[in-house]
């Protein structure tokens, strides 16, 4: 009696021990931390316009399986971890409106970022990538792409066709020159290049008729080009940290410059920390009105 007893427990305890290794290999080891037995939607929040999840600072090194099943996610921020892949599954989250993946160790992202077709805000600022999917331009809806502090030289082509697009961050990479398919996007309003190795700057930067703040500071640019003076929006035009030497006389025509600029969050002209030929240097000092004033009087001589 004892025995079959035996038996008979040992027998209901096998399965159990099954259905929890199959369960270890369905999930990773970060599911188990983070779900700890409750349903995966529980960890969402639902706000008045959108629904976010949040998995910031971590130490991830994987994206966790559940979070895939979530296609209702709008907002997902997986900034400050460790993570060096982003899986093909992203694809899934159809809804994804803005995804944050700054101050990660991505190399590269899947061209499943194609589907995103919602998709309307994206950090990936503060990463190791080297290259950027062509496939990303068909989120035709993105309004605001950060790309900061990576190790890009080049975009594809084929963002020209990011018409929407209005914020571009590409400062601290590794580009040589603006890539052409900025000065496609009419839309842009901002347009971050500062700490690249731009030597110049190219005079289709007039196409962007749209745009109030350029930064182009920390660079090896020699002169400022006419054509920029072209860009009548402009209200924060920041080319500190250079080796500009002159200034063009059509600089008036930058009216909603309102003063030069000292302090990084102003609006206005920054140009110091240039080697300005004589009598620039003074006339900055005095003041925006006295250096147009100046530019304009050369024209005239």
């Amino acid at each position: 009696m004892g025995a079959r007893q035996s038996r008979a427990s040992s027998k209901d305890k096998s399965p159990k021990r099954m259905l929890f290794t199959g369960r270890r290999q369905k999930f990773s080891p970060w599911d188990d931390a983070l779900l700890s037995g409750r349903d995966p939607r529980s960890l969402l929040k639902r706000g008045m316009h959108h629904v976010s999840f949040s998995l910031v600072t971590r130490g991830m090194t994987d994206i966790p399986d559940f979070l895939w099943g979530l296609s209702e996610v709008q907002k997902l921020n997986l900034s400050h971890n460790q993570l060096r892949v982003l899986p093909p599954e992203v694809g899934k989250l159809t809804r994804i409106v803005v995804l944050n993946l700054c101050g990660n160790r991505l190399k590269s992202l899947p061209r499943e970022v194609s589907l995103l077709q919602c998709l309307k805000v994206l950090f990936v600022n503060m990463n190791c990538l080297t290259e950027v999917p062509a496939e990303l331009s068909l989120c035709r809806k993105l309004e605001v792409l950060s790309l900061s502090h990576n190790c890009l030289s080049q975009l594809p082509a084929c963002f020209a066709d990011l018409s929407r697009l209005r914020k571009l961050n590409l400062s601290n990479n590794f580009f040589a020159h603006i890539p052409m398919c900025v000065f496609s996007l009419k839309e842009l309003i901002f347009l971050h290049v500062g700490s690249n190795r731009l030597e110049n700057i190219a005079e289709s930067i007039q196409h962007l008729a749209s745009l109030q703040i350029f930064i182009a500071e920390g660079n090896n640019i020699h002169s400022f080009p006419r054509s920029l003076c072209l860009v009548t929006s402009l209200e924060l035009l920041n080319l500190n940290n250079n080796d500009i030497q002159t200034l063009p006389s059509e600089l008036h025509l930058l009216c909603r410059l309102v003063r030069i600029a000292w302090n990084p969050m102003d609006k206005g002209l920054h140009i110091s920390h240039n080697p300005l030929s004589k009598p620039l240097p003074e006339l900055v000092e005095g003041g925006l009105e006295m250096l147009f004033g100046y530019l304009k009087d050369k024209k005239h001589t």
